[in-house]
């Protein structure tokens, strides 16, 4: 008889059956007393005025670039039927985008150059943030205490101190808060979460992704519109916190191509990161605050002649990121834009592996596990990709069930602690260690603290943006 065959006269189990209920009832008691930090999403205070499931909820949106107006404005309204929702206002800066999309709204909607208008209207619900990042936190705050949900784009937060200025305001008043990262939606990710709390794959090891483009004249040399004018956009408020000296007057480059520069923005750490992280951490099962994080990352190296620069930039454009979470799980991710080939998609267990491709969650053991596991396939999971208006309607859904959304707060902060220690590591050449319960980041072996980032610390490192 083979080993793993079941003996039919004493109807015992075979080893692998044996191994395999062991393996889930210990699975089954990790995932209640093991991990410290609380799932995301559980114990979330509720909400102070749930829209009932048959109302209508009105919407505000804030900033109203490429992605404001193209993904949030347009989108919500080709939906607005189905996800049962009225336009109400727009708000930014230029006079261009402002008249542009009230008029595309059209109806009743208003526009606003000061969001704090905006807020002050009773009959607003909940707000689209998708401003340049460094007014994300301020937008965010000031809606939440405002009474109103809200949706902000990715990175949730400039600086580390933001972020949880915006957690803590989230956890006061309830409200639901949605991240824009879109891949948190897809179906794979949550399938994933489910096999890894299932004890599917053993302990966690490592999660791995990347995303990588290429831009041979350079990435977020977006086209500057000539109508953007000293006299038409109110630099001062887009400005904002902003304290460098090169952002004291008009520039249309940065105004357009902010991306490219400190103090605007974190580089592919805030715009390309987010995307693998926030998949990566909720696939987890089980988010949890970072505990080391290191980055390197390389300046731009364009010599192409015919490259559109202005002014040289000042992020990098080569990013590694290596993040240790207390569970022994570690994330390793990369970004560039300069070169499209990536990592394969993975997250390593001790017992299995899981991989992700299309719309499919692929499990394969280990070759020391194969007589105890079985290899899975799980195909045809919808939703999948990056779809913005799957994020919205799981947003919308949300603050009429008054539950946690996809991307929402304790994920989110985990997220934004990662990205930004990652942007320290890298800008101070130093190994960024977190400590959960203080807030309060250290590097070396003394556990010197570091200050974190800041638009104060920002305008005093002394780096100047330099015509090319």
């Amino acid at each position: 008889m083979e080993q793993n065959e079941k003996s039919p006269v004493s109807g015992q189990d075979s080893r692998r059956d044996f191994i395999k209920k062991t393996a889930t009832a210990a699975a089954a008691v990790a995932a209640t007393s093991v991990f410290k930090t609380p799932v995301y999403g559980q114990n979330q205070a509720p909400s102070a005025n749930t829209t009932g499931a048959n109302n209508k909820i009105t919407v505000g949106y804030i900033g109203l670039g490429g992605q404001g107006f193209n993904a949030h404005v347009r989108q919500q309204k080709d939906h607005a039927g189905e996800n049962n929702i009225a336009q109400a206002a727009v708000c930014d800066v230029w006079d261009k985008r402002l008249a542009g999309a009230k008029q595309f709204v059209g109806g009743n909607c208003e526009g606003y150059k000061d969001y704090r208008k905006l807020l002050d209207r009773k009959d607003i619900d909940a707000v689209t943030i998708a401003t340049v990042d460094h007014w994300h936190t301020r937008c965010a705050v000031d809606a939440l205490n405002s009474g109103k949900h809200v949706y902000v784009e990715k990175p949730m937060s400039r600086y580390l101190g933001e972020a949880f200025e915006v957690y803590d305001t989230v956890k006061k008043t309830g409200k639901i808060l949605q991240v824009g990262s879109q891949g948190c939606s897809d179906a794979r990710w949550h399938k994933a979460a489910e096999l890894i709390r299932a004890g599917k794959i053993g302990q966690l090891v490592l999660g791995q992704d990347s995303y990588m483009r290429n831009a041979p004249k350079g990435e977020w040399n977006y086209t500057i519109d000539p109508d953007a004018r000293q006299e038409n956009v109110d630099w001062n408020t887009w400005r904002g916190p902003v304290k460098h000296d090169d952002a004291k007057d008009f520039n249309a480059d940065f105004y357009f191509r902010w991306r490219k520069y400190y103090p605007f923005c974190a580089g592919v750490l805030g715009d390309l990161f987010p995307h693998r992280l926030h998949p990566l951490m909720l696939a987890s099962g089980n988010p949890e605050f970072p505990v080391r994080v290191v980055s390197i990352g390389n300046q731009a190296i364009h010599t192409d002649k015919n490259t559109p620069e202005t002014y040289m930039r000042t992020v990098p454009e080569n990013v590694q990121l290596l993040a240790e979470f207390p569970s022994g799980y570690c994330i390793l991710a990369t970004s560039s834009t300069i070169n499209e080939h990536g990592l394969p998609t993975v997250i390593r267990g001790h017992h299995a592996n899981l991989f992700f491709s299309g719309n499919r969650v692929e499990l394969k053991p280990e070759k020391a596990f194969a007589d105890e596991i079985d290899p899975e396939d799980f195909p045809d999971l919808t939703p999948t990709g990056e779809n913005v208006p799957v994020h919205h309607k799981n947003w919308f859904d949300s603050i009429r069930a008054n539950k946690q959304p996809n991307c929402g707060i304790d994920l989110a902060i985990r997220v934004q602690t990662v990205i930004s220690m990652a942007e320290m590591s890298e800008r101070l050449s130093v190994s960024c260690l977190f400590d959960e319960k203080s807030r309060k980041i250290t590097t070396g072996p003394d556990k010197r603290e570091i200050k974190p980032l800041d638009y104060e610390t920002e305008a005093k490192m002394g780096y100047h943006i330099q015509k090319v």
